[in-house]
């Protein structure tokens, strides 16, 4: 049985693993951290879009990202979904600098396996790595208490009580659009925005549009 494993891993060091970061000094802190848990090839990138070209040439099975590159705001996030997109095997690993929960929450919606923060111990990137590698999940403690407590009061928030298509209608409130407009976008109705916006002040517990709006934009806001 040992002698199977050992198989499995060596051949497991053999595969490719893509580190995409803009940061120097992060590439050689992964390289040295996948070196030693004995990756054999290592590409790099510092674009997404080099990045997603070298993924689309290599499919390497794991990928290890930063969400956040000069220029190019949280376009990790992106990333991740189109990766996942056209390759939902591959086992995606964040190292980031945010700590928001909020933001993590965002990565693991995306399709990311494992979290870490750059401002912890290399000890632990390598942890993840061998985790994520496997397929299991990673999050430190923290982070995951965090993380499930924000999905918590998500489930308890009012908006959790909408409707797929009420939630649709609320978000294009939330992009100041009429209910014309809204129909129009979602092939309903006039009367069917009117009514589904109706129902929604009941459940929000508002009395105006212009309150049904604000708690539209601020929902939206949170999503980000």
């Amino acid at each position: 049985m040992n002698a199977i494993a050992s198989q499995i891993d060596a051949a497991a060091t053999r595969l490719p693993v893509l580190v995409i970061d803009d940061h120097p000094i992060v590439l050689q802190g992964c390289r040295r951290v996948l070196e030693d848990s004995g990756v054999e090839t290592i590409a790099e990138a510092t674009t997404v879009v080099g990045g997603y070209r070298i993924f689309h040439r290599l499919r390497p099975p794991v990928v290890i990202c930063d969400l956040t590159f000069q220029g190019s705001g949280m376009a990790g996030l992106g990333l991740i979904r189109r990766i996942r997109a056209v390759a939902p095997e591959t086992r995606i690993l964040v190292f980031s600098m945010h700590n928001d929960p909020v933001i993590v929450a965002r990565a693991l919606e995306a399709g990311a396996l494992g979290y870490v923060l750059k401002d912890h111990a290399s000890a632990e990137l390598f942890e993840a790595f061998a985790k994520v590698r496997v397929g299991d999940v990673y999050l430190d403690r923290r982070l995951a208490t965090e993380v499930a407590m924000l999905r918590a009061d998500a489930r308890r928030a009012p908006e959790s009580q909408l409707t797929p298509r009420e939630q649709q209608i609320l978000a294009r409130l939330a992009q100041g659009r009429s209910y014309g407009a809204i129909a129009a976008d979602l092939s309903v109705s006039y009367k069917t925005v009117t009514n589904a916006c109706s129902q929604m002040r009941q459940k929000l517990g508002v009395r105006t549009l212009a309150e049904l709006i604000h708690v539209a934009v601020t929902h939206a806001q949170r999503q980000g």
